[in-house]
């Protein structure tokens, strides 16, 4: 069988290079062609031809954004218009819930079978093959490519209709959000009170307050260091995301809407590459104490 997969960054390389345990005739696409050389070492083909990817039955895709999604498959030199019924794209992007279903739609009228299927899990998962997937789309389509899945990841969950993986990351990724906007808000107080952040840390991951935001981001906020996670503005993007539906539906988030503040105010002061724990630095100088070891 022929699979392409399409995006090179972070975490879609690692990936790609799982999909080779398929067994499958693979080849791999990116814009700028970053890391082609080290594919075709492990015998994967290369091509940033749009009709050469749209050969293959399966197409996954894992791209930075929504518009970018949306510009591979359905813009000027998309590979959408070069697909036939019966192929299935796999879209391991975070993107919108609203633009999922669009996509969908468009592919449904194509006979091209869809999946969204965002992923949860640092780097290091991706290598080691073991991230979790929340499956939006036909169970039939799911069934069709859970053995590629099963390439990359450890969990695979179908949630239901298309979209329903979006709105599944979405929320996970609202919970993780605001508790790394609870840290960096506590820890510096904690510090102006006089206590000592890196017992205060130890004691908060090893008790109730613990969480997955805790046991990553304190160590590397007491090591002044802010390059590991997923950046600042990519958090902020998922909660205006939240947002959207908030607004929408005339629920009231009052938690994430107070997260959505501190990110903003990050954010303003040129901490949006950076990953999340940045935030820090917003309440260290407002309280003027320093969390980290100097």
């Amino acid at each position: 069988m022929k699979i392409s997969f399409v995006g090179l960054g972070q975490m879609g390389k690692p990936m790609a290079m799982n999909m080779l345990k398929s067994g499958d005739d693979l080849t791999v696409s990116s814009r700028t062609g970053a890391h082609f050389a080290e594919f075709e070492k492990k015998g994967a083909q290369t091509s940033q031809d749009p009709a050469r990817i749209a050969q293959s039955q399966i197409i996954f895709l894992c791209l930075p954004d929504g518009e970018v999604v949306r510009d591979v498959l359905f813009g000027d030199h998309g590979f959408a218009s070069h697909l036939k019924a019966g192929q299935t794209i796999v879209d391991f992007s975070t993107i919108s819930y609203l633009l999922t279903v669009e996509i969908a739609k468009r592919l449904e009228g194509l006979g091209v079978g869809f999946l969204d299927a965002p992923i949860s899990g640092m780097e290091a998962r991706a290598i080691d093959g073991t991230l979790t997937i929340m499956c939006g789309g036909k169970p039939q389509t799911l069934d069709k490519v859970r053995p590629h899945l099963e390439c990359v990841g450890s969990k695979i969950i179908h949630m239901g209709d298309s979209g329903s993986g979006q709105l599944t990351k979405l929320f996970n990724q609202m919970l993780y959000t605001i508790n790394m906007a609870g840290v960096a808000e506590i820890l510096p107080l904690v510090v102006k009170m006089g206590l000592d952040a890196e017992r205060f840390g130890q004691v908060i991951n090893s008790g109730t307050g613990r969480s997955h935001a805790s046991e990553f981001f304190i160590p590397r906020l007491l090591r002044n260091h802010f390059s590991d996670g997923y950046s600042l503005k990519k958090g902020y993007k998922d909660l205006t995301s939240a947002s959207e539906i908030s607004a929408d539906l005339c629920v009231p988030l009052p938690t994430m809407h107070a997260a959505i503040t501190t990110y903003q105010m990050a954010i303003s002061k040129g901490y949006g590459d950076q990953d999340k724990g940045i935030m820090v630095r917003v309440f260290e100088d407002l309280l003027g104490v320093h969390c980290g070891k100097s």
